[in-house]
């Protein structure tokens, strides 16, 4: 039987059956857009939380002990840890659930580690999709942790409703990635390994940048201190969190009512993409010019952008 003939089993938040639908959205076509379609009208509920920064900041860290905070007040937590593709198989590496293994134990905890598909952002539509089903599914708090590859990290902001960016002291790379862009998304900004040496000097870096920001919400983001391995600064963030998500509740409609509407904007923009990417795919010989056009390119006899044209032009005949 489908996962569409158990929907009730992914509304009562059964793990298997989670798990069989987010591999259905994986895969895309015609099975996932149906179940996405009674997906939908059930989400909304869901604290999603964001979490991005520079690779070696710490993040799996956090994220496994923000997740063990939220399991004690006793909420049901999804994790969804966005992989590197394989270049090869497309498959995710599985690094962050391999970390996390003894919290993907409990049975309030779901953890699922997705592949980027080569997505800069870090975000493929699926993981959007697999947000979704978490929070129909009835998870009190969802938690996506992205691929830390620099400003194109702002995808996130697509499926969080809090932000959060997290740096370590003594890296010049992370203020640097900050003036690239990242501080544009950041709602809480982390300083994790805050033991380190220069903690005092990213702050302060930090909270210059901070006040050059203008932001339409008129939030100013806090700062917090973790050192995640010692479980410290983990009630300080998840207050910082709530803070947040109060603020908004009370923020002026029209701020976030445009919020919502490029995020919906940003999603039809997605499923069109794949949808058109698709029918041009499947048009009688596509595939097999597509095959000897990479060739041709890979040989350097025809420019990209030629051959795109070339491709395109089929459709248009």
């Amino acid at each position: 039987m489908s996962i569409l003939e158990h929907i009730d089993k992914v509304f009562s938040g059964d793990p298997r059956s989670v798990a069989r639908a987010i591999t259905l959205v994986e895969a895309g076509g015609p099975k996932a857009a149906a179940l996405m379609r009674e997906i939908f009208p059930r989400t909304g509920r869901a604290t999603v939380i964001g979490i991005t920064g520079s690779p070696g900041a710490g993040k799996s860290s956090l994220v496994d002990k923000l997740a063990l905070h939220y399991k004690d007040q006793g909420l049901r937590v999804g994790i969804v840890c966005i992989d590197p593709s394989s270049p090869f198989s497309g498959g995710a590496i599985l690094g962050d659930r391999i970390r996390m293994s003894t919290l993907g134990l409990d049975k309030n905890v779901f953890i699922r580690s997705m592949a980027t598909r080569g997505n800069l952002g870090g975000l493929s539509r699926s993981t959007v999709d697999a947000v979704a089903i978490l929070d129909a599914a009835g998870f009190d708090k969802i938690i996506v942790e992205t691929v830390g590859v620099g400003q194109d990290e702002v995808e996130v902001v697509k499926t969080a409703d809090v932000s959060i960016v997290v740096l370590v002291p003594g890296m010049g790379d992370d203020i640097q990635a900050i003036k690239a862009g990242i501080m544009e998304i950041g709602d809480v900004f982390v300083i994790n390994k805050a033991d380190r040496e220069g903690v005092l000097r990213t702050q302060k870096e930090l909270e210059a940048l901070l006040s050059l920001a203008h932001r339409p919400d008129m939030w100013n983001p806090p700062i917090v201190r973790t050192i995640a391995t010692e479980n410290k600064g983990i009630e300080d963030l998840s207050a910082a969190i709530e803070k947040y998500v109060s603020y908004t509740a009370m923020a002026d409609g029209e701020t976030i009512a445009t919020r919502k509407e490029a995020i919906a904007q940003w999603r039809l923009l997605e499923l069109l993409r794949e949808r058109l990417l698709a029918d041009l795919l499947e048009r009688n010989g596509t595939r097999k010019e597509l095959e000897r056009l990479s060739t041709e390119v890979a040989a350097k006899r025809v420019d990209p952008y030629s051959a795109v044209e070339e491709l395109v032009s089929r459709k248009r005949q």
